[in-house]
């Protein structure tokens, strides 16, 4: 168990949430509070990324400022889920990089471009600045972009299992075969459909500002989807490929064109959209979390898109050396940041999800006992 600034803070705000329980009809971090017996480092973690931050707590609390208990629930807990890529981060010394300061992902960004548009125009010579028959790939060849992204690729996803699989032991989650998948299921839909972002009241976040609204959850909606979509065309491209033996480029109405033109779209709409309601938002709710690190992926998501599309539609000019080197230094750059930052914060949230739906129907049975005894 760790004890620090942020931990201690996170658990003297829970106690006197659990003392008074006026919340708790808001979301899952209030119901969660009630079935833990004490707050130790490990509860307020899970607890934190329970917290969708929409802030509704904050503007109906009796206690928040100016009372002398100073509650301020979503500020804590933005401020230790912060802390938590840190501490679950594999390798650690990237995570604390990354986390105490988001100006790292800009300076990685610089540097990942420059290397990109500099290595692509002294390997490609000429071809650089020339039009070709088979778009990209007549700059940069297939199986070295798949070998080089592969590789980076391949790191992510260690660094990626690590961080969950530490977070996992530490909600004390028993192995994936000896789980109760039922449980775990509406603990997956709950984050899937972003349930807690309807603010308790079904009328959305208090986000930007006291007014309820659904904009950020749609706008996060799109923004995984987009994703998910743009995921989906390098899956179906890579089917294509390698087990089809149907090399690219591919037209506009294949899966991979149809796929990735949808998902650019939604990173284009959701990065957009919650950039703009994170500029107009009260910053008293939203703590002093590293808004460097928050701000700098959903840029390089929109970046991604933007770059993405832009290469599609300049692939058979002279403009695709440049364009090409651009998006894939973004791209590095995404891949490079996600176990460090709000990427994996998603994983975080996904289990602690879980853990609530084990345990709310834990307590469901529970009080049935309870009940059925005192009535015999």
């Amino acid at each position: 168990m760790r004890s620090t600034d942020k931990t201690q803070e996170a658990a003297r705000v829970m106690s006197i949430c659990n003392a008074c329980r006026y919340c708790e009809g808001h979301c899952a971090v209030f119901q969660a509070m009630e079935f833990r017996l004490e707050f130790n480092s490990d509860t307020v973690d899970y607890l934190s990324n329970l917290c969708h931050n929409c802030g509704a707590c904050y503007h109906n609390c009796q206690y928040a400022p100016p009372h002398e208990f100073a509650l301020n629930v979503p500020a804590a807990m933005a401020e230790l889920r912060q802390e938590n890529y840190g501490v679950y981060a594999w390798p650690g010394f990237m995570g604390k990089l990354f986390a105490n300061n988001g100006l790292w992902v800009s300076i990685l960004s610089i540097v990942v471009i420059t290397l990109f548009i500099a290595g692509t125009a002294i390997l490609s010579g000429a071809d650089f600045f020339a039009q070709h028959d088979n778009g990209f790939y007549g700059v940069i060849s297939h199986n070295v972009l798949a070998g080089t992204f592969g590789a980076v690729g391949l790191f992510v996803l260690i660094a990626l299992t690590a961080s969950v699989t530490k977070f996992w032991r530490t909600m004390r989650l028993p192995s994936p075969l000896k789980l109760d998948y039922p449980r775990v299921f509406q603990g997956m839909k709950d984050a899937l459909t972003l349930k807690y972002l309807d603010g308790g009241n079904g009328q959305g976040c208090s986000y930007p500002d006291e007014t309820p609204s659904m904009a950020r959850r749609w706008y996060h909606q799109m923004t995984f989807w987009g994703f998910m979509l743009c995921f989906a065309a390098t899956s179906s491209g890579t089917i294509m490929h390698y087990g089809l033996d149907l090399p690219a480029p591919y037209g506009y109405l294949s899966l991979p064109k149809l796929f990735g033109i949808s998902g650019g779209i939604g990173l284009i709409v959701g990065p957009i959209g919650l950039l703009h309601l994170k500029a107009k938002a009260d910053p008293v709710p939203k703590g002093k979390s590293n808004k460097g690190m928050d701000v700098s992926f959903l840029f390089l998501l929109l970046m991604t898109s933007i770059t993405g599309l832009g290469l599609m539609l300049v692939k058979e000019t002279a403009l695709v050396g440049v364009v090409l080197s651009l998006h894939l230094g973004v791209v590095m750059t995404l891949f490079l940041s996600m176990p460090y930052g709000k990427f994996i914060h998603g994983f975080y949230r996904l289990v602690a999800l879980m853990v609530f739906a084990v345990e709310k129907n834990d307590h469901k049975a529970l009080v049935g006992v309870d009940v059925d005894k005192n009535a015999a």
